[in-house]
């Protein structure tokens, strides 16, 4: 495509734009899995407040309506067709065919710019909604398959894998929170750097009226370390339990409370009180998102020890509060802290790397502040949402401009 075209094509669309956006995803508030949710619901209350109209399709229950406007977005919920099914993947497999009828339907009386999928749950819907309603396909990728597990091994996590590809393959331009997951998806998918677009994470301030210490009071007058996150290995929280232990036998009173609902909840849970740890870790399992700022807010130090994480929304949740705040040495949250500036990075695993850590910002009270409030300083400067927002509109024009133009030359 030629560069006179493109301009061509700029100038003709470069009056105010507002756009139609359709935007795919399995959870979206109060529907809450994991940090997916909050990412979307984040973006697309943003692009609104921008003026675009903005769609959202997601799974939805009996509790919940069919069709609201929240913030100025309008969410529709679907129930999967094969509801009751206890297979994860034919569930994935209903909510797409739900998803798919339903854009449909709305586009009846709307004419969308563009659809946007977030991760591989929804590719299926996004595929075909790109095809039925001829329109481009921006997909999110916010974690991989590989990059959880650190390789394929099993059936299941090849099907998924594959529909990873099928979605980047199909996808019109693919965004990335991270360089990190920028060089998994060149290496593991092959795709081409053009393609791929590095937008980050959005975090607005935040603050909670909740007294913590009246909803846990175990941790009142206890100086205590912070992590929450969706209770699986890859968030490394078995890391924690073994640094709990490690301060017990050298006689520190050191204190880990964990926020969190998942499939390794009761694992750990026992695994604490079968290693004698009870008044060293509590795993307190879900909070809502003010409860989380409210113990936060009265933590000492926040740490994400996290063997796999693709970004990091947890530690900016952390460093917008000015909490001092640890994090692996790994993924998307190497690219968020400098260490011993805005923060402090661990060895990912390593108990005694965290204590370490720990022990240093105890010591350094004057020093921890700093480090706090230098992290909330950078958080507020680069990871706003409003920021974000407009970069991803950006990539949805460029998006429009690029297929516009290619439908116009073929015309010529």
């Amino acid at each position: 495509m030629n560069d006179k075209l493109i301009n061509e094509m700029t100038q003709k669309y470069s009056y105010d734009w507002r756009l139609k956006i359709l935007i795919l995803t399995w959870e979206y508030p109060p529907n809450v899995v994991g940090g997916l949710s909050r990412h979307v619901n984040g973006l697309s209350v943003h692009l609104a407040e921008q003026g675009h109209e903005v769609h959202v399709v997601t799974a939805g229950n009996a509790s919940l309506a069919a069709h609201e406007i929240m913030s100025g977005v309008h969410v529709h919920r679907v129930t999967p067709l094969n509801n009751q099914d206890d297979h994860f993947l034919s569930w994935i497999a209903g909510l797409n065919l739900a998803i798919s009828y339903k854009g449909e339907k709305i586009a009846e009386n709307i004419k969308f710019d563009i659809v946007h999928a977030h991760d591989w749950l929804v590719g299926t819907a996004g595929i075909t909604l790109k095809e039925v309603l001829s329109i481009p396909l921006l997909s999110t990728i916010h974690a991989t398959e590989h990059g959880r597990n650190n390789g394929i091994y099993t059936e299941m996590q090849r099907f998924i894998h594959e529909k990873e590809l099928q979605l980047m393959t199909e996808s019109d331009q693919v965004i990335v929170c991270s360089n990190y997951m920028r060089e998994d998806l060149l290496a593991n998918f092959h795709l081409s750097d053009k393609k791929i677009t590095i937008i980050p994470n959005g975090i607005e301030p935040c603050n909670s009226k909740v007294d913590s210490n009246k909803i846990y009071p175990f941790i009142k007058n206890k100086r205590y370390i912070f992590s929450v996150g969706r209770i699986v290995k890859e968030k490394g929280f078995e890391t924690l339990i073994e640094a709990a232990q490690a301060a017990k036998e050298q006689g520190q009173e050191i204190y880990f409370v964990i926020a969190g609902k998942g499939p390794m909840l009761e694992r750990y849970r026992k695994m604490v009180t079968e290693k004698q740890l009870d008044h060293y870790v509590a795993f307190i399992g879900y909070v809502t998102d003010e409860e989380r700022n409210a113990l936060l807010m009265n933590s000492e130090i926040a740490v994400f020890p996290s063997l796999y994480e693709p970004f990091g929304i947890v530690a900016l949740e952390a460093m917008i509060l000015g909490k001092p705040t640890i994090v692996s040495e790994t993924g998307g949250l190497k690219g968020i802290v400098m260490d011993r500036q805005t923060g402090l990075l661990m060895v990912p695993g390593d108990a005694e790397s965290l204590l370490k850590n720990i022990e240093f910002l105890l010591q350094n009270p004057q020093i921890a502040e700093e480090i706090g409030l230098k992290g909330m300083k950078i958080v507020k400067s680069l990871y706003g949402w409003k920021r974000i927002a407009s970069q991803t509109v950006n990539v949805m024009e460029d998006t429009l401009l690029h297929q516009r133009a290619n439908m116009s030359e073929k015309t010529r």
